[in-house]
């Protein structure tokens, strides 16, 4: 997949990404052994879940509904941007919906990549398409051994 950046906050995990982050106000340090073990068993197919703490740093009432929502759709599974509209209560909300996706701070621990179209097409992924299959692909496979 590639590097992995991950930004925290005190104890806190406030971001991940595939690009190297354009904040320099932050120091390097070096992530919790406990999530980087997540992170691995993660990558492969043993852990579909995280503990670390996580925090939203910029996020709107609307992006943390859109975001918690995420974490009930199962490891290897998929669901549609109409589903989790349905989900935060809003179910004509789903270009908003596909907005709030696309500013998930955590791919990954926030689980987007996991949001399809509703006719079976995969859709966006900030970090791009390809990474979005790769991660799916990733996912069935291991649920599937």
């Amino acid at each position: 997949m590639g590097t992995l950046y991950l930004t925290f906050s005190g104890e806190y995990l406030v971001g991940v990404s595939f690009k190297k982050p354009i904040r320099v106000s932050f120091k390097k340090t070096s992530a919790p052994e406990s999530f980087l073990k997540e992170l691995k068993d993660y990558f492969q197919g043993v852990n579909s879940s995280f503990s670390q703490k996580i925090k939203f740093l910029d996020a709107t009432e609307f992006d943390e509904k859109v975001w918690n929502s995420l974490k009930e759709i199962p490891f290897g599974e998929t669901r549609t941007y109409k589903w989790i509209a349905r989900q935060i209560g809003n179910p004509k909300a789903v270009r908003a919906v596909g907005r709030a996706l696309s500013r998930n701070p955590m791919p990954i621990v926030i689980p987007c990549h996991r949001v399809i179209e509703s006719n079976g097409s995969i859709g966006g992924f900030s970090e791009g398409v390809d990474i979005k299959v790769r991660l799916l692909e990733m996912e069935y496979y291991s649920k599937t051994k």
